[in-house]
């Protein structure tokens, strides 16, 4: 078993702020003995309009926070996983919404470009969000990558709904799958459980979603609930969710981590016990 850290935090427009809140949690799963650290999506900057967050974005080799956590990483032999926002190539009107994987030599190892991107409308009961307005969508589901905890495939939030991109993963040979995310209150109430267990259990893999949480400005609320799910469908821990929008105060909450044990003899034990062998005979290859 290896100790995994992962983060939830409540992300605003300030980099240095943002990078202050994941620095403590670096902290914090260094003093838990952790192996790594997963933080959320957009752990760099959530914008309060599709034109502030493409300005705000920047190049990793000029990102502040992305240096910061390289150093940190780097200095605490701590590898990170961590969502950010990179500018596309070439340059655009609209930018990249990534998943890095920073090694504990601060090196940037692994990249994955957001594949489903988050448009929702739920007026006039519940916010609009486009996300495709300013963002553009990744064309390839990337391999996963090993660390202490197996073989990782990397999917971020809005790819939650789509058990293709999981699955695809899993032939790959996935033993773990992210899904950092910054889900609204209203959506995450309905599906956010439902949805990990059911990508653990057909992948027969670890599910780690790390969230953000909390009040990011004055028009954007995300639900939270960091939570790590076992190969058979089981919640291995959980962090606080929002309750209330009402009751919510502007980056009120304070960053905090969860850990777990991965064991990977359970991916093993599960697949063994359950074996999904998938008639591809008869439906065509997802």
């Amino acid at each position: 078993m290896v100790l995994a850290a992962i983060g939830q935090i409540c992300s605003s427009a300030s980099l240095s702020h943002n990078l202050a809140q994941c620095q403590k949690l670096v902290q914090k799963a260094v003093a838990a003995g952790a192996k790594a650290l997963f933080l959320p999506e957009a752990s760099d900057y959530i914008a309060s309009s599709p034109a502030e967050s493409v300005e705000l974005c920047q190049d990793v080799s000029e990102s502040p926070f992305v240096q910061g956590l390289q150093e940190a990483a780097q200095e605490n032999s701590l590898p990170i996983n961590v969502g950010i926002h990179e500018p596309t190539n070439p340059p655009s009107k609209r930018i990249r919404n990534t998943l890095i994987w920073i090694d504990h030599k601060g090196n940037i190892a692994h990249r994955y470009q957001k594949l489903h991107l988050f448009d929702l409308d739920l007026r006039p009961t519940g916010p609009r969000l486009k996300e495709s307005d300013s963002t553009e969508p990744g064309n390839e589901i990337v391999e996963p990558y090993s660390t202490p905890f197996g073989r990782v495939g990397s999917l971020i939030c809005f790819d939650l709904r789509f058990p293709e991109p999981a699955l695809r993963l899993r032939r790959l040979g996935a033993d773990v799958l992210l899904y950092p995310s910054a889900f609204t209150v209203p959506t995450g109430k309905l599906h956010w459980e439902i949805l990990l267990r059911c990508r653990a259990i057909e992948t027969q893999c670890w599910v780690i979603a790390s969230a953000q949480c909390g009040k990011h400005n004055g028009r954007r609320v995300s639900y939270g609930d960091t939570i790590v799910i076992t190969p058979n469908g089981r919640i291995a821990g959980r962090l606080e969710h929002v309750e209330n929008v009402e009751d919510e105060k502007e980056q009120a909450r304070e960053p905090d981590i969860l850990t777990v044990d991965i064991d990977l003899e359970a991916v093993k034990q599960v697949r063994h016990s359950i074996p999904l062998q998938r008639r591809t005979d008869v439906y065509r290859e997802v």
